[in-house]
């Protein structure tokens, strides 16, 4: 018999990237009284990881929990970037409903329509909360309008679209029902959750069965698998059997060793769980998303969506560079394959294939899920080195050629437009729609253009607009193949022998182009220092010493000026790199460098090239 469960609430929290999500979780937890009056707090408590503090954004979806009279509301916080949409998927799964926040002053954007799509898909009640009211550009009526429009046309359906709107700024920890009430606390917000998301509902006395959303991961006790309890019970020490949609020739006999709820951000292991608990599940080895748990005498798995496949690629292999082994901690191909294969136990979206046992080709959502990737290994102490991005081809049945489209949005100065039409047309981009912004001084403009034609454009794009622009991007599927891109105009400044680099050497090549590296720095024959304006490759000896004589003194290079060399984050590094090159990534540093560093065999190879494109 089909129970609800009044005392809980599960509902997750979706938007576009910077809207405010993670601050409004925050001041639910902190007015719900899950923290201590002396405890110190950081803000976005619910980013642990280190680049999601660093970066301001959301990488993996969380779980928290907290009572308001009475009633548990479970809480799944989830990123806003779009090379993250295989975690909001996935957790959406999970849920009753959902609470929608949007910028008052931006509005709804590209990953709203995406994370808000998802939602609509699985029939999940939807709340809106209108944040940063308190913004001196706020419209927070006109964007009421836009959620709505963004709705039907997503084609919501009559309860959808009757959702209730709230408006808050969760920086100052207030919300109210409508505009112009007294601002006080979060309780509007906690009683329109208590009120329109429904309470989960199941059958207490049904067969066991948990479908798995989310893979947390302890080295202490392995897989940590999340999800909700839809029918039944679920019994520490229960014997249970592990099977899954997709694959329906699995089934694996496992024993339930610990069970968890979440409580703040804590997890409280219990006895047992019933319909409607957000439960975490330690001791099955190889439990993964999607599987579903379920009573050993009824193995009935739960259908669950196949997340989006990836639709980008990078070459990870062992460093082979003349300083391999020094700087890094674990260096091996067997060290490497042990940490891409673990990486699949948390991240959904990701694809490994080896091609080699020094060489794997990882397959991702985007730029920006890649290269999190790579500075989570690096810091881990993992030296390695990787290839240009590039982007994955499908073939349609008339065997075409087609690769993945991409949406994308600029905002941007009116006086910046001309320069970004040109450089992403030159890219095979079509403008399909240009509009000015609300705010009077911006400009609106959408393309659509191949995925691989947004490869190493950010960062050209803050320099054409001075920092000032926007630019926001969603996939859109695949489509004709659009024909070759240039990647980069400039070429490459590449050390001419290994040693050290001197002032001397770095003065008389600093006029071929820009320096990646100061003095003293350690260089191989075939590393790449600096970048050549024209499009070609120069050698340069930047270790080369002034020859001493009687009257020239070792001193007299303290006269040299040198200009500042470009240093490079790890995403402007994986930008520049061309086809030809690889980037070197160890703990310590970030090194490009050709493929081929021999001069002579690299010469060959490029006639060879040359010859077989005639």
């Amino acid at each position: 018999m089909i129970e609800k469960r009044e005392d809980i609430r599960n509902v997750a929290i979706i938007a576009h990237v910077d809207h405010g999500k993670t601050t409004l979780v925050d001041d639910l937890l902190r007015q719900s009284g899950v923290f201590r009056a002396n405890q110190e707090l950081v803000d976005r408590v619910m980013d642990s990881n280190d680049i999601e503090r660093e970066r301001g954004i959301t990488i993996l979806s969380k779980n928290t929990a907290v009572n308001y009279n009475g009633i548990r509301i479970n809480i799944v916080d989830t990123p806003g970037h779009a090379d993250f949409g295989g975690e909001v998927e996935r957790v959406l799964k999970m849920v009753n409903g959902v609470i929608l926040v949007v910028d008052a002053y931006e509005g709804p954007m590209p990953q709203t329509k995406f994370v808000l799509q998802k939602a609509l898909e699985l029939d999940l009640d939807v709340i809106c909360c209108v944040n940063k009211v308190d913004r001196p550009d706020a419209r927070p009526e006109e964007v009421v309008d836009e959620v709505l429009e963004l709705m039907m046309d997503l084609n919501a359906n009559d309860k959808q679209l009757d959702c209730p709107f709230v408006f808050a700024s969760a920086r100052d920890g207030w919300a109210v029902y409508e505009l112009g009430e007294e601002q006080v606390n979060m309780v509007p917000l906690f009683e329109t959750i208590v009120k329109h998301i429904p309470a989960p509902e199941g059958d207490p006395e049904a067969p066991t069965q948990v479908l798995v959303s989310t893979i947390d991961y302890n080295e202490y006790v392995g897989r940590i698998g999340v999800g909700k309890v839809d029918n039944g019970r679920l019994f520490l020490n229960q014997d249970v059997v592990l099977v899954n949609h997709h694959n329906p020739d699995f089934s694996k006999r496992e024993k339930i060793s610990k069970l968890y709820i979440f409580d703040g951000l804590k997890k409280v292991e219990v006895s047992e769980a019933a319909v409607g608990d957000i439960v975490a599940i330690s001791g099955i080895s190889d439990i993964r998303i999607g599987d579903t748990i379920c009573s050993a005498s009824h193995p009935d798995p739960i259908p669950f969506q196949r997340i989006s496949e990836p639709t980008l690629s990078m070459d990870f292999m062992v460093n082979d560079s003349p300083f391999a082994g020094q700087e890094g901690k674990f260096v091996t191909s067997r060290h490497l394959r042990e940490r891409l294969f673990r990486e699949l136990n948390t991240d959904v979206s990701l694809r490994i294939e080896e091609i080699t046992p020094d060489r794997y080709k990882v397959m991702g959502r985007g730029e920006l899920h890649l290269s999190v990737l790579i500075e989570n290994m690096r810091r881990e102490g993992y030296e390695f080195a990787v290839s240009k991005a590039e982007v994955i081809y499908k073939e349609d049945e008339n065997g075409r050629k087609l690769e993945p489209m991409e949406r994308v949005y600029v905002d941007v100065p009116e006086e910046y437009s001309g320069a970004v039409i040109q450089k992403l047309s030159s890219r095979k981009g079509e403008l399909l729609n240009m509009t000015p912004s609300d705010n009077g001084g911006d400009t609106r403009l959408e393309f659509s253009i191949p995925s691989r034609g947004l490869i190493g454009y950010r960062d050209e794009f803050l320099t054409d607009t001075k920092g000032t622009g926007v630019i926001n991007q969603m996939l859109d599927g695949y489509d004709t193949y659009r024909g070759e891109i240039q990647y980069r105009p400039q070429g490459s400044l590449i050390a001419f022998e290994t040693g050290e680099s001197v002032t001397y050497g770095l003065f008389n090549a600093q006029g071929r182009g820009a320096l990646f590296i100061g003095p003293g720095v350690r260089v191989y024959s075939g590393m790449v220092v600096g970048s050549n304006p024209k499009a070609e490759d120069i050698e340069v000896n930047v270790c080369k010493r002034k020859q001493l004589t009687n009257t020239r003194a070792s001193g007299s290079d303290d006269a040299l000026k040198l200009t500042p060399p470009v240093v490079m984050s790890l995403e402007q590094c994986l930008e520049f790199i061309d086809t030809d090159e690889l980037l070197e990534v160890t703990p310590l540093n970030l090194r490009i460098r050709k493929r081929i560093l021999d001069p002579t065999q690299r010469k060959r190879e490029m006639i060879r090239l040359k010859n077989a494109a005639k």
